[in-house]
């Protein structure tokens, strides 16, 4: 063989080996799942048992949602009028959003009219919002996705990493839009992408080494928020790839767009900002050294009108990068809560953390009434945790706790909360129990019945337990500090075992239970056993009709 030659085949073999070795899979998966004779099921694509984000409010048809977006007419005190129903306070946010969703789904509602207008340059209105935990950011992003009705995805931002290798890929957001919109591309690319907790991405200045993850996830990040194509498939998700190439080789789909563009994807970003307000405070107040200088815990109100001050630069200072802080153009800062609008929310918000407890004790059919002391003692508590509306579920959850562990179990139907309830729930949860100690006994006997029908339907054979057995029980359960229902289980598990013998011997199906029973059930199973075959002995000794006319002939 010629050198030639030689050059020839080992350049065939470099071009064989260059091959991409994901489109040769590709090839083969297409090849076997074009096969008639295959049957396979395969997970629908964008239904991973891990998703990075909490997906919200899906629409209730595609079809319905694209005309919604395509119909968009809301004005922004529209907006703002449906948000006071929810979130309490945030009126200078509210605004701010209001204004720059409209702008938005407005431009997007005339490209779909006119998509010549898609060739224009337009500065997308990405949002950043500044606040503390709790104020109410998350759930303002939430209800304007479901009052415009588009697909809404939040995720925070530590969970990114720049490769994707070490945490997740930014990429995914977007994917998981998709995923949102229930696989619809036309769809989710009109929709909104939340990213919580944006502060943690910022380089840390006074580092003197680069951190390279928190810069990387920001440009990464600043693309998908200008105007990129991103690829619907991750190229680490074979399910989702395998699943795509099956449903092309069977034609049994027209082939689903590969990319989404994120030209009209809203991004939503926030974060608390804490040490950002310090910076600010020096720069706005030459002589200040900052809040730690002063001795006392920053003043939230303080705080707040510090970031409301905030300039590009302080974001550059900050750690973030000049082009990411460009393609955030509305900022907003929010404001802290007091312990007024706290009572606020509980009293007149739509959204109410108080009636997510109404409606806990309404699964056991109890009632329970609280007056304004009570609320405004609930909202005097939750101030001091400092973590704003979430403070409410931290003493609700506290006040409430046994009361949701002995009331289910118990005759009480419903009940007052006080003040006092509020600050020594203990004490009063013991007086209303003793309180309707004398109906107790009712409930423990409607268990014993609960039981006997389980059982009925369990095993087939009729329980009844006479007055001395259910007594016994019931002061058993009291003494053991275990309900009726896991007492009987207990001490009948092994009954129906011993009830098919005599049911068989005697075709007796239905059963009492006497004290004597309930005290030692497997010695009163074991004598009704042997007294059924007794019984089934006697009878077949009995002569039979037939017999006795034989008998009775003869003589």
């Amino acid at each position: 063989m010629s050198e030639k030659d030689k050059d020839k085949n080992q350049e065939n073999g470099n071009k064989e080996e260059s091959k991409n070795p994901f489109e040769e899979l590709q090839k083969q998966f297409q090849e076997l799942f074009s096969s008639p004779n295959l049957n396979v099921k395969l997970a629908p694509p964008f239904e991973t048992e891990e998703s990075l984000e909490e997906v919200v409010e899906e629409p209730e048809s595609d079809d319905e949602a694209l005309k919604r977006i395509t119909e968009f007419n809301l004005k922004p005190k529209e907006i703002r009028d449906y948000l006071n129903r929810f979130v309490i306070k945030q009126q200078e946010a509210k605004k701010v959003l209001s204004v720059s969703i409209c702008d938005h789904y407005n431009h997007v509602r005339q490209c779909l009219e006119d998509p010549k207008l898609l060739e224009q340059e337009y500065n997308k209105q990405n949002i950043l919002l500044l606040g503390p935990t709790g104020v109410g950011k998350t759930y303002l992003m939430r209800n304007i996705s479901r009052l415009i009705g588009v697909p809404f995805v939040k995720a925070d931002a530590t969970k990114f990493s720049e490769t994707g290798y070490m945490g997740s890929d930014v990429e995914d957001l977007v994917r998981d839009l998709v995923k949102a919109a229930n696989g619809n591309v036309e769809l989710a690319q009109y929709g909104i992408i939340y990213i919580d907790e944006i502060d943690k991405i910022a380089i840390d200045p006074s580092s003197n080494g680069r951190d390279v993850s928190g810069r990387g996830v920001q440009i990464n990040l600043l693309k998908l928020m200008e105007d990129s194509e991103v690829n619907i498939f991750s190229p680490n998700d074979m399910m989702a790839q395998m699943q795509a190439v099956m449903d092309m080789g069977r034609g049994k789909k027209k082939e689903q767009k590969k990319t989404i563009n994120t030209r009209h994807i809203l991004f939503i970003v926030s974060g608390a900002f804490d040490k950002l307000a310090e910076s600010i405070e020096k720069r706005v107040d030459q002589g200040s050294f900052g809040f730690a200088s002063k001795g006392n815990t920053p003043d939230p109100a303080a705080t707040h009108n510090y970031l409301t001050q905030a300039i590009s630069t302080d974001f550059i200072k900050y750690g973030f990068e000049p082009e990411f802080v460009g393609r955030l153009p509305v900022r907003v800062a929010c404001e802290p809560l007091q312990e007024d609008d706290l009572a606020r929310i509980l009293k007149t918000s739509e959204g109410s953390v108080l009636k997510q407890y109404r409606n806990d004790f309404k699964g056991y059919d109890i009632h329970f009434d609280i007056d304004d002391e009570s609320i405004r003692e609930i909202a005097s508590q939750a101030a001091q945790e400092q973590t704003g509306a979430r403070g409410l579920m931290t003493v609700l959850e506290k006040v409430f706790r046994d009361f949701k562990f002995e009331l289910p179990s118990s005759a009480i139907e419903e009940f007052s909360v006080s003040k006092e309830t509020i600050k020594d729930p203990a004490s009063c949860l013991k007086g209303l129990l003793e309180k309707h100690a004398h109906l107790q006994k009712d409930v423990r006997l409607d268990d014993i019945k609960r039981f006997c029908t389980s059982f009925r339907n369990l095993h087939g054979f009729e329980l009844s337990f006479d007055a001395e057995a259910a007594d016994y029980i019931i002061q058993l359960s009291m003494d053991e500090d275990r309900t009726v229902r896991s007492v009987c289980e207990q001490r009948f598990k092994d009954f129906e075992h011993g009830l098919k013998i005599v049911s068989r011997n005697v075709g007796q199906d239905s059963f009492t239970i006497d004290k004597t029973a309930a005290m030692d059930p497997e010695k009163a199973v074991s004598d009704w056993v042997v007294k059924s075959f007794e019984d089934k002995k006697e009878e077949e000794e009995k002569p039979s009709d037939d017999n006795k006319d034989t008998d009775s002939e003869q003589t």
